[in-house]
């Protein structure tokens, strides 16, 4: 349902771009013959980017558990997984995910730079700094660790829907075991992982799987729309991110 509602959210913005062009200068060569028409094509694209953004997003919750990331989020709403081949040890993958740049992953700063609207903001992993570990950007500016697996896995967590401060407001800084016990309505609580394996011919495989979790329908509501939106730069911004990783840790000194 959440890539059906991204699909339409593209289609409408796509038909809303073509009837506002129409309504001033009508193209012809897709059958807008008249101004009226544009309108008719703007306000159609209102509608349906309208029922994209708010198609229900269905909960999901894990069979059995498979990784720490299933520790702190077994139950979803909205997740996407990638995963990508590397010719290095396990070791050395993990040594990468560690280690990449901002500057290392292709399209990152452009992408980044759309996401945020070009705004210059306060550093964080929307606006890192090039030359240093995306990962301790991260850390440092909204992401809490949640568990390290060494050569294995790496879980960060964050809140992606919460009142202005409200972690800040709290009388002791939020723990591990705090986040997955969250469960306050009007959050939506999110999780990423790195995690390798060995694969056949002396590879590894490294998967990336991002998760977030509403707790009550007004919070699932609001990340919806963001999430149908971002999406597809959010998925491009991923592989990218497992493809700079493999680049490193290829070419590390053995």
């Amino acid at each position: 349902m959440n890539l059906v509602g991204t699909a339409l959210v593209y289609a409408a913005l796509l038909a809303m771009l073509l009837g506002f062009i129409s309504a001033v200068r009508p193209l012809r060569f897709i059958g807008i013959s008249i101004r009226p028409y544009g309108v008719v094509v703007l306000l159609c694209g209102v509608v349906l980017f309208l029922i994209g953004v708010n198609l229900p997003a269905r909960e999901r919750r894990i069979a059995e558990r498979a990784s720490n990331l299933d520790d702190f989020l077994p139950a979803y709403q909205f997740d996407e997984c990638h995963s990508i081949r590397i010719k290095a040890a396990r070791k050395a993958v993990f040594a990468a995910i560690r280690d990449v740049t901002a500057n290392e992953i292709t399209l990152f700063r452009s992408l980044t730079w759309i996401r945020r609207l070009g705004a210059p903001g306060k550093e964080d992993i929307l606006n890192a700094p090039p030359n240093e570990p995306i990962l301790s950007v991260a850390m440092r500016t909204g992401f809490m660790k949640l568990t390290e697996e060494p050569d294995r896995e790496i879980v960060l967590g964050t809140l992606v829907v919460a009142p202005p401060g409200w972690w800040s407001n709290k009388d002791k800084k939020p723990t591990p075991e705090d986040f997955k016990a969250l469960h306050t309505p009007g959050l939506a609580l999110a999780a990423i992982n790195f995690r390798v394996e060995d694969a056949t011919n002396g590879e590894t495989l490294l998967k990336t799987e991002t998760r977030v979790y509403a707790t009550d329908a007004s919070a699932r509501k609001r990340f919806a729309a963001y999430w149908r939106i971002i999406y597809p730069g959010s998925a491009l911004i991923r592989v990218m991110w497992l493809r700079a990783i493999r680049h490193r840790s290829e070419n590390m000194p053995r």
